[in-house]
C-alpha cells in the first residue's frame, strides 16, 4: 500500500487534471485531513461541494475541519445546511453525525422535515442512496446486479443506473490509471474497492 504522502500526491494530481472530479477532491480532502493538513482539506471539501452540492458526507467532514480550525460560526452554518441536505436525501449516518456535532457546539439541530418537497414531476419509484446523486426522482434501478457478489447485490439495491455508469465508465478508469493500480494484486484490488465504496457512500470494508 502507498503511504499517505503518495496518496495525497496522486489525488492532488487527479484533481488538477480533472477539476470537476468530485471524487478526486473528496478523497484528497480525506487524506489531507488524515495528514493533519486541515486547512487544505477544507479547501478540497469546499471544491467538492461546488461540484456536487448534495454530497452530504462532505458537509460533515468540512464541518469537522472548521471545528478543528476554531471557526465555530462557519462550522455551524455548514453543519446546519449539511443536516438539511442529508435529511432531504435520507442520508441518515451523516445527518446524525452532523446533529451530534451541532449539539457539541451548542447550536440547535434543525427540525426534521415532515415531508419531502415534491417537484411535481413523474418519478420512477426508485431512490438512489449515493450521497451526491443528482438524479432525484428520475433515478432508475439497474436491471440486474452489476457484479455477481454481495457488493453487486447492494449496488443493485441502493445505487441508480446513472451513478453506476458514472463510476464504471469514467471514475473507475481514472482511479486505476491515476493510482496505477494492479487489480491482480491484493493491494490494488483493495484500493480499487475502497474508492468504489467511497463513491457509492458505503461504509469501509471491515478488516479481514
Amino acid at each position: 500500500m502507498s503511504n499517505l504522502a503518495d496518496q495525497i500526491a496522486r489525488f492532488r494530481n487527479m484533481a488538477q487534471e480533472d477539476p470537476d472530479n468530485d471524487l478526486a477532491h473528496f478523497r484528497l480532502g480525506q487524506f489531507l485531513m488524515d495528514d493533519g493538513q486541515v486547512e487544505e482539506a477544507a479547501k478540497s471539501f469546499r471544491r467538492t461541494l461546488e461540484i456536487t452540492p448534495e454530497f452530504s458526507k462532505v458537509f460533515q467532514l468540512l464541518g469537522e475541519c472548521l471545528v478543528k480550525l476554531d471557526q465555530k460560526d462557519e462550522a455551524v452554518q455548514v453543519l446546519t445546511k449539511g443536516w438539511t441536505v442529508a435529511d432531504d436525501r435520507g442520508d441518515r449516518m451523516p445527518r446524525d453525525a452532523m446533529a451530534k456535532l451541532l449539539q457539541q457546539l451548542g447550536a440547535p439541530v434543525p427540525t426534521r422535515q415532515t415531508a419531502a418537497v415534491d417537484d411535481g414531476g413523474p418519478g420512477t419509484g426508485f431512490r438512489c442512496q449515493r450521497p451526491g446523486c443528482m438524479e432525484g426522482k428520475r433515478a432508475v434501478q439497474l436491471p440486474a446486479p452489476p457484479v455477481p457478489d454481495a457488493i453487486g447485490e447492494r449496488i443493485y439495491r441502493d445505487i441508480c443506473s446513472a451513478c453506476w455508469t458514472l463510476w464504471w465508465k469514467d471514475l473507475s478508469v481514472k482511479v486505476i490509471n491515476e493510482l496505477r493500480l494492479d487489480l491482480s494484486s491484493e493491494g490494488g484490488q483493495y484500493e480499487y474497492d475502497r474508492n468504489m465504496r467511497e463513491f457509492m457512500g458505503f461504509e469501509p470494508e471491515p478488516p479481514k
